[in-house]
């Protein structure tokens, strides 16, 4: 636990460093959030949800559950980190990290939101602060909404046996959703690459470390989490591709061809 908590701390002084930046605009000259909007048509819907699928933080999660259900390793590393408790030291300690850890999750995209260019403070640039973050309330609900359906319909016992609503994993997926839009949320703040990639890594550190408490508080299996995230990513992704109307977002993604696949970069521009 010592280590995740000592790379954890990078995030708020870098998230500083991209202050100043809070008063300019994006490159196209607009505010963030003053471009979203509720009807962005079934052309863009679809390309939105492409561009989710292909995302690696979406189906790099579904492929590696069902990597773990496959040979029993879901359990198993379930067991051994419930036996052992290498980060956080008992069950009931990864409980209570799991929620404080979910909790940063959401701050850390509220502070994004905060810092995301959107000229000098005012009545206009509060408003287009709360169309943008609605964007992100709208895509944390879904993705919520939709692990909760599947928990119901599912009903895979948690490890501890508390109660059948095992899979997906909601924690992993509410900090999955609020840190992928934090993360996009992120690419419209100029910044170096170093602060950048620390950042990155500081962030997604987050989810790791919220979908490692649940698995060795005994609450979920490592695949529950895995499949939270990736259904957080995704609605991090749609969302915000869809609904916030931005510029420019490199993406790489994973591209099946004959014999293997392949890695394809792209720039979007909108």
């Amino acid at each position: 636990m010592r280590i995740v908590m000592r790379g954890l701390p990078v995030i708020f002084p870098c998230l500083a460093t991209a202050l100043l930046s809070g008063c300019a605009t994006l490159p196209n000259g607009h505010r963030w959030g003053a471009d979203v909007t509720l009807s962005p048509g079934w052309a863009r819907v679809r390309a939105s949800a492409l561009s989710a699928i292909s995302d690696p933080w979406v189906w790099g999660p579904l492929a590696g559950a069902a990597v773990f259900q496959a040979g029993n390793f879901d359990r198993r590393l379930s067991r051994w980190g419930r036996t052992h408790d290498p980060v956080f030291g008992s069950e009931a300690n990864a409980t209570r990290w799991s929620y404080t850890l979910r909790s940063a999750s959401v701050g850390v995209d509220i502070a994004t939101v905060l810092l995301t260019p959107g000229g000098h403070p005012g009545g206009q640039w509060v408003l287009d602060k709360a169309k943008g973050y609605l964007v992100d309330l709208t895509a944390a609900t879904t993705a919520i909404e939709s692990t909760s359906l599947l928990q119901h319909t599912l009903r895979r016992e948690r490890p501890n046996r508390a109660n059948d609503h095992s899979f997906p994993s909601d924690h992993a997926t509410t900090s999955a959703v609020y840190t992928q839009m934090a993360i996009l949320n992120l690419q419209q703040i100029p910044m170096g690459s170093g602060t950048r990639t620390a950042l990155d890594a500081g962030v997604r550190a987050l989810t790791f470390a919220t979908s490692w408490a649940r698995v060795e508080g005994g609450w979920h299996y490592p695949s529950d989490t895995l499949a939270g995230m990736a259904i957080g990513n995704f609605c991090g992704v749609f969302f915000t591709d869809a609904f916030m109307g931005l510029g420019a977002r490199e993406r790489v993604a994973f591209a099946p061809v004959p014999g293997g696949g392949e890695l394809r970069f792209s720039l979007t521009l909108r």
